[in-house]
């Protein structure tokens, strides 16, 4: 089980541009051991015990979908989706890394093929022709450590 004290949520932005929306909605945060910073939750070069993965898998859909309720992301035709990640420092990072924390934040916004997923169905499925992934983006330097998701959505 996933102790609450290790998951940080930060406060929703949202902006409109233009025809297309954007959105900004929190990715959740957690600690790999007690005391120890908050990180992405999933890393492509994690070897997490199938459970573990399991868990942090559906913490971060549960919070990526809680999340957009909360902004009041409208349903769409195509959405494209950039996770962001401010580490708070200079160390060199993979942005290729952070794929695995993308693509269940991706999931929790599409329907997906199976009805038991926890999925907004702000598009039918989380297939490129209903939505972009784009590579994630680091942004190094000094300040709070935030992930977070940018979703544009057009009607």
């Amino acid at each position: 089980m996933i102790d609450p004290s290790t998951v940080h949520l930060n406060s929703n932005a949202v902006r409109a541009l233009g025809r297309s929306r954007t959105f900004e909605v929190d990715v959740p945060m957690m600690r790999r051991r007690a005391g120890g910073p908050l990180e992405p939750p999933l890393n492509a070069n994690d070897r997490w015990h199938h459970s573990q993965r399991a868990q942090r898998t559906a913490a971060v859909r549960l919070g990526v979908r809680d999340g957009a309720r909360r902004a009041e992301i409208p349903a769409g035709s195509h959405l494209t989706v950039t996770l962001h990640y401010r580490p708070g420092d200079n160390r060199r990072r993979d942005a290729d890394n952070l794929v695995p924390t993308l693509k269940a934040a991706c999931d929790a916004l599409a329907r997906g093929p199976r009805r038991d997923w926890i999925g907004l169905e702000l598009v039918p499925d989380d297939t490129p022709q209903f939505m972009t992934k784009h590579m994630p983006v680091i942004h190094a330097g000094a300040g709070e450590r935030r992930l977070w998701l940018e979703i544009e959505v057009r009607p």
